[in-house]
């Protein structure tokens, strides 16, 4: 998850708001106190998961094999190690299978080792059974198969105890809280709210209500909790602090206030969960997931989360730095060339929207003329346009004028491939780029990046009209909710061959 400094996001949302002073902001003092409460990173329950897994795993197989290396003689190798992972493969299935790798599970202590226990027990049955009826006996040694039992049991008692003991401490200090938020009153979100304190309490922080309803129907205060504003107020809120999960407390017969909602919502890198706590239609088990004790059924995920985020981060970081290197001649060349045929900053750096909206500033080699630079990009630069220097056409063209952007992929504010992160005034016709097309800051629910699926279609440069901004922002969609790390790969290859290919709107 994103973390941002609050007093840090506060700022530059009411520095973006009409003349610089937040006299748009529509959020209220409440909500602005919780903003700028202090915000500790969080673990993701995911990857912990997925960890403890792993690290589980390798140990089991690694007693195993040690236990065969002291005592069993040469000569059986290949087939002792096939028994020791196929064992330690059917080990984590059987456990997954009784929900024993769960944050849930990890804080228990009698209902968790029994169960690892007893599939540990069921394994090592199997295994036996086999080398039975396989009548290979004299291929495995029984005291091996023993120990490795009585210590494989020993084994994963100890680690599940240190595993315990590191998610106890993590609940405590409340690293494993996800940042929530309930949208509705009343009633329903009196018993939701219930819920989750009884049952979820560890595993949520709730911050607040967010209501359109202003009467009876929806008092200021539910069971404790807070109204912090209207449901379009929590679109601001959650652009100046961490919010990981929406709850939705709303009937399903609600069908157009939930529809509503959503419209407003969808543009934000949060989770989405319509509560089914108070509903009388009753789907499947696979139909729900649960927070806490309370069924919810999924309306949108966060994109690019958890274990993909993890990878996309690795992803950015090994191509950003090969990328340094290879073109690094590149660089320094062209760093020499602005510096010798005009006067001025090699760099340009500019503010423009980052991730959920936060500003960043950006680096550029330079490409106007120093007098005419636009750090707002109030106007488009166009075909010939005089602000432009020699050596600027020639790196606008090609794109060299981004390398440097390579550095904020390494600082974290940009990935290598994402949406494109555009100026702050910049406009198609006139209008302001987030007026011309509903639903634009969707395609800040991920980093912005160098390229992009728009850049390699066509869509670069100038976007002077509604209709070249509205391609861009589609692609940009449908990379998001598209995205992985091969679809990434394929960008960086074809975006050399768009540069060549598809560069009529470059200026």
């Amino acid at each position: 998850m994103f973390r941002v400094d609050p007093k840090q996001a506060i700022a530059d949302h009411a520095a973006r708001q009409p003349d610089g002073d937040g006299a748009g902001s529509t959020l209220s003092a409440a909500a602005t106190e919780i903003a700028s409460r202090p915000v500790e990173r969080t673990y993701s329950g995911t990857i912990i998961v997925g960890v403890a897994q792993v690290v589980e795993a390798t140990l089991l197989a690694a007693l195993g094999y040690a236990i065969h290396a002291a005592y069993v003689p040469s000569g059986q190798e290949g087939f002792y190690l096939l028994v020791v992972l196929g064992a330690c493969l059917a080990t984590n299935i059987g456990l997954n299978l009784l929900r024993a790798h769960r944050i849930t599970t990890y804080r228990r202590v009698v209902g968790q080792f029994g169960r690892v226990l007893a599939v540990w027990l069921a394994v090592m049955a199997v295994v036996t059974a086999a080398i039975f009826f396989f009548k290979a006996g004299d291929m495995v040694s029984r005291v091996w198969l023993l120990s490795w039992f009585v210590s494989g049991a020993a084994l994963l008692i100890a680690y599940r105890l240190v595993l315990r003991f590191f998610v106890q401490r993590w609940t405590d200090l409340g690293r494993l809280k996800r940042r929530t938020v309930i949208v509705g009153g009343g009633r329903d979100a009196e018993i939701l709210i219930e819920q989750i304190k009884n049952g979820a309490d560890k595993d949520l922080e709730l911050l607040g209500m967010f209501d359109d309803r202003y009467d009876e129907r929806s008092p200021d205060s539910v069971a404790g909790l807070a109204k912090l504003g209207k449901v379009s107020s929590l679109i601001e809120f959650a652009r100046v602090t961490p919010v990981d999960l929406v709850i939705v407390s709303m009937p399903l017969s609600a069908e157009k206030r939930v529809l509503d909602m959503l419209t407003q919502l969808w543009v934000l890198p949060v989770d989405i969960r319509l509560s089914a706590h108070m509903s009388k239609l009753k789907f499947t088990d696979r139909a729900y997931s649960y927070v806490g004790g309370v069924p919810v059924l999924d309306m949108a995920d966060r994109p690019i989360s958890d274990w993909n985020l993890v990878f996309k981060w690795v992803f950015d970081k090994l191509v950003a730095i090969t990328a340094l290197i290879l073109l690094s001649p590149i660089m320094i060349a062209t760093a020499i060339a602005i510096k010798l045929t005009s006067k001025g900053p090699v760099f340009f750096v500019q503010k423009r929207h980052g991730f959920n909206n936060q500003l960043i500033s950006i680096y550029k080699f330079r490409s106007m003329r120093t007098e005419a630079l636009d750090a707002g990009a109030a106007k488009l630069v166009t075909k010939g346009d005089p602000r432009v220097t020699r050596v600027g056409k020639f790196i606008r063209k090609t794109s060299i004028d981004e390398l440097p952007q390579l550095f904020n992929v390494l600082k974290g504010e940009l990935s290598v491939v994402g949406p494109r992160p555009h100026a702050l005034q910049a406009k198609a016709d006139n209008k302001l780029y987030y007026e011309a097309v509903e639903g634009y800051f969707a395609r800040h629910r991920v980093k912005p990046g160098m390229t992009g699926w728009a850049q390699i279609h066509g869509w670069r440069g100038e976007t002077d009209t509604i209709d070249k901004i509205m391609q861009r922002v589609n692609h940009d969609l449908y990379y998001i909710e598209n995205w992985s790390l091969l679809l990434d790969l394929y960008i960086v290859l074809m975006t050399p061959v768009s540069l060549v290919a598809k560069s009529e709107n470059a200026y």
